[in-house]
């Protein structure tokens, strides 16, 4: 009887038939508003990248997510990839952060307990996350530089296939 209790804890959950997609929806167009508006406070960028993570790994669930800077250490970067295999996670997703001048900015890594592929409702909100962590990234680099301004700021979007295992 005590096997039964716990092989229930192994089972993978079975998505709700009535879930309410408008009011999930709206959930999501409030938390990008916060986020806008959080990047428009100037809060530190270091700062508004985890938020940006901590939301994407909210909604996706069992994920790890950061991002990390075109200028960032190589070193730093092979050290977190060891260190996700270690703990026994595998590489969900790596998405390019680009600039509206097609620059890349850097990147977005998603690590999972599961090795597998994002879902198409998943990438639409690894996209968001990439718009959202370019636009922090270049009104932080737009007020390093002292033009403080960023109207005409577009950010493209780039993915890369996800990959089923850590490397």
């Amino acid at each position: 009887m005590a096997n039964d209790y716990f092989s229930s804890r192994d089972r993978l959950p079975v998505p709700s038939p009535n879930r309410d997609s408008a009011a999930e929806v709206q959930y999501l167009l409030r938390a990008e508003e916060q986020l806008l508006h959080s990047i428009s406070a100037r809060i530190p960028l270091a700062e508004m990248l985890r938020k940006i993570c901590d939301a994407l790994n909210s909604e996706m669930g069992n994920m790890v997510s950061l991002v990390s800077l075109s200028n960032d250490d190589a070193n730093f970067l092979a050290s977190i990839v060891k260190n996700a295999a270690i703990f026994g996670l595998y590489k969900f997703c790596s998405a390019t952060v680009v600039g509206g001048d097609d620059e890349t900015l850097g990147s977005i890594e998603m690590y999972g307990c599961v090795p597998r592929r994002p879902l198409l409702g998943e990438v639409r909100l690894i996209e968001r996350a990439t718009c959202l962590a370019a636009i922090a990234i270049h009104r932080h680099n737009e007020t390093a530089n002292g033009a403080g301004r960023c109207d005409s700021y577009i950010p493209l979007v780039r993915r890369e296939p996800a990959s089923a295992s850590v490397v």
